[in-house]
């Protein structure tokens, strides 16, 4: 379970305060599949990067009494002068996790050839993405969290076998995605919130966010 408990957060923008959440609190409850719709600038990513513990609340408490993943998309954990064999045998290391499984599960799953003991500085950004997305499905977690979607290729087999560990792992954990786009959402969550003026609106189901999210665009 993750609980924001009264949590603010805001950024001088130079001119004003930008205010990301307002004495929010909220619990994300275990087997929870959640989409939380946001317009670009509100804050999205800053609150997911505050269900990670990547950024701090201003004020109020975050508790995460269960294992949380790094969001889907961020790319601050590793060194692009380093080949993805060094970056994923040194985060498999942080978690305390067996360096050869995960990256024979990266390679299986990134299938990029080569390009896998190269500098990761050197990928394409479809590379790139794999990587993201092998290395945080080799991991269990009970929350998964991803910022603005499932990255896409051109590539049908990579999309099948992410497709395939992505559906087994979002079965028996949780998962928040945090978007502007309904479409994003609709595959994978159950329910839904909105976040607006600094405030978390919950929904039962994907159509009633969409009704407040569309009125308030």
């Amino acid at each position: 379970m993750l609980s924001f408990e009264s949590v603010s957060k805001s950024y001088w923008t130079g001119t004003q305060h930008k205010v990301i959440l307002a004495d929010a609190s909220f619990t994300i409850t275990p087997g929870m599949r959640l989409g939380v719709l946001a317009q670009n600038g509100t804050g999205k990513t800053t609150v997911i990067n505050m269900m990670a513990g990547l950024e701090k609340p201003d004020s109020g408490k975050i508790h995460r009494n269960c294992s949380v993943s790094f969001p889907l998309g961020f790319m601050g954990g590793l060194i692009t002068k380093h080949t993805a064999t060094e970056n994923i045998r040194y985060i498999a290391t942080l978690y305390s996790l067996d360096p050869d499984y995960v990256e024979a599960f990266c390679r299986w799953m990134c299938d990029i050839g080569e390009y896998f003991d190269m500098p990761i500085g050197t990928y394409s950004a479809g590379m790139r993405a794999r990587l993201a997305l092998a290395l945080m499905l080799a991991m269990n977690f009970d929350l998964y969290l991803v910022d603005e979607g499932m990255p896409s290729t051109t590539d049908t087999a990579f999309n099948k076998r992410a497709g395939t560990v992505m559906q087994e792992r979002f079965d028996q954990s949780g998962l928040v995605i945090v978007s502007h786009q309904v479409e994003t959402l609709q595959q994978f969550c159950s329910s839904a919130a909105v976040l607006r003026d600094g405030k978390m609106y919950f929904f039962d189901t994907l159509e009633q966010a969409k009704e407040l999210y569309d009125y308030s665009s």
